[in-house]
């Protein structure tokens, strides 16, 4: 039986409902029966698959798209303030409900397992959501990306367990009371809203103070979630979990092997060891699940199940997901925009490559980002044979003065890295099939608008 809707969220509009938070909390709604509705800027998979499910869905931003009968206006920290339907709503006197608050609505009266890092969140969160699953255990569940097997974002179940994505971006994840908390890592990013390492750990902490009373937090092994782990050792109620190969790691990683596209990983968890199939590369996602083992442990599953139910997990759109194949040569995407994301994802495909060639096409993603981080990126680069590095993507921002993809192209050259910069994004196809060779692995990467690229590379290298 579905939780009651809260009287806010029965007649809900989202103002740019096609985001993956914000799409995820739509259909989730609109599977406990709300009248759910929307705008967003474009067309697309995601604006079809709400609409299966009976929301309304428009294509542009405009006042009457709002209804007047609106129950609430969903938004997200995205939206501008001179938003035509938001501007509608103060004029209709209609309450304006940030993203978080709406999922943390979803959350009452349900085992919430909130799963928040710099890096990682979204491949946790997935394989906690597919192993549960597996299990027969019916999650909810709110993601940042699609999942390979169900291909959707979020779901509504039956079950008691609810298993959500916390965003730090914008410190909407301090809304959230989670009974287990996992914290991958902790770095500093996002600068539009972070000035330091210090307001990143207030953040955190302040996020991990709404755990309930007799919870658990489950920290990666990152030195900036030790750094938490330690602050927050001795609250009271507070269970800390510590996941890594370290010795002194509560759920240790005992051995993670390497087999191409996937690793076989055994932890040591409360007095047992559990063997298992990653599938996807790379000691991150080894970890990851590891987390995700440990915080389903603590709602109560037994580990064993959990882990035979982890080697379900098949993989989540845009975190290495191969798009296909053509003539020998295979294209990857690749969500990465954080250095630290993209020496990870680059280092696994370097393992599962083997002798093959790995050539990336990066496209950076905030002007801000790229202020702060571009040296890095250019540097994570070097761990490629070529690359080709696209404009800027600024998503929310406005240009920043003198501040261009031409930062990472230095660096990534001062680095010996091979890399071209290219400012028609068209023109990626055709540039790509002239460096690709059989054997090799092409590997679409950033947050933007990149994506698109991968099967039009595809199509370009078949013809």
């Amino acid at each position: 039986m579905a939780p009651a809707i809260p009287a806010a969220m029965e007649r809900p509009h989202f103002i740019g409902i096609g985001g993956a938070g914000m799409s995820g909390i739509a259909k989730i709604l609109a599977q406990r029966g709300a009248k759910v509705a929307g705008s967003d800027a474009k067309e697309s998979a995601t604006a079809e698959a709400l609409r299966a499910l009976g929301v309304t869905v428009h294509i542009g931003h405009a006042a009457e798209h709002l209804a007047d009968d609106a129950s609430a206006v969903v938004v997200s920290s995205a939206i501008r303030a001179d938003n035509p339907e938001l501007a509608r709503a103060a004029e209709l006197g209609i309450p304006v409900v940030h993203r978080s608050d709406a999922l943390a609505s979803l959350m009452d009266g349900l085992r919430a397992i909130a799963v928040a890092g710099t890096h990682g969140k979204t491949t946790t969160t997935s394989m906690l959501a597919v192993a549960l699953g597996h299990l027969g255990l019916d999650p909810s569940y709110a993601i940042g990306g699609d999942l390979a097997g169900p291909g959707t974002n979020a779901r509504h179940g039956d079950g008691e367990v609810f298993v959500a994505e916390a965003d730090e971006s914008d410190r909407s994840f301090q809304k959230y009371d989670p009974e287990v908390a996992i914290v991958l890592n902790v770095e500093l990013d996002h600068h539009a809203n972070y000035a330091s390492m210090d307001e990143i750990y207030e953040s955190f902490e302040a996020f991990t103070a709404k755990i309930r009373p007799g919870g658990t937090l489950v920290v990666g092994e990152h030195a900036g979630a030790r750094e938490l782990a330690r602050r927050v050792a001795d609250r009271e109620g507070l269970e800390v979990v510590t996941v890594g190969e370290s010795e002194d790691s509560d759920a240790r990683i005992l051995k993670i092997v390497p087999n191409g596209m996937k690793s076989e990983v055994t932890v040591a968890l409360d007095g047992a060891e559990h063997t298992f199939t990653v599938s996807v590369p790379g000691r991150h996602y080894a970890h990851n699940a590891a987390a995700a083992l440990t915080a389903g442990a603590r709602v109560g599953i037994d580990p064993a199940d959990l882990a035979r139910a982890l080697t379900a997990y098949t993989g989540v759109g845009r975190r290495l997901q191969l798009k296909g194949e053509a003539k020998g040569v295979q294209v990857i995407d690749s969500y990465a925009h954080h250095p630290t994301e993209m020496t990870a994802d680059l280092e696994a495909m370097r393992g599962a490559a083997g002798d093959a060639r790995l050539l990336v096409v990066f496209q950076p993603h905030l002007f801000s980002r790229t202020q702060e981080l571009g040296e890095e990126m250019g540097e994570a680069l070097a761990l490629a044979d070529a690359s080709v590095v696209l404009d800027i993507y600024p998503a929310r921002e406005d240009p920043i003065p003198g501040i261009t993809s031409e930062l990472i192209v230095e660096a990534a050259r001062k680095a010996g890295a091979d890399v071209t910069p290219v400012h028609n994004k068209g023109a990626v196809p055709e540039i790509v099939e002239g460096m690709a060779g059989p054997g090799d692995l092409v590997l679409t990467m950033g947050a933007g608008d990149v994506t698109d690229l991968g099967p039009r590379i595809l199509d370009h290298l078949s013809k």
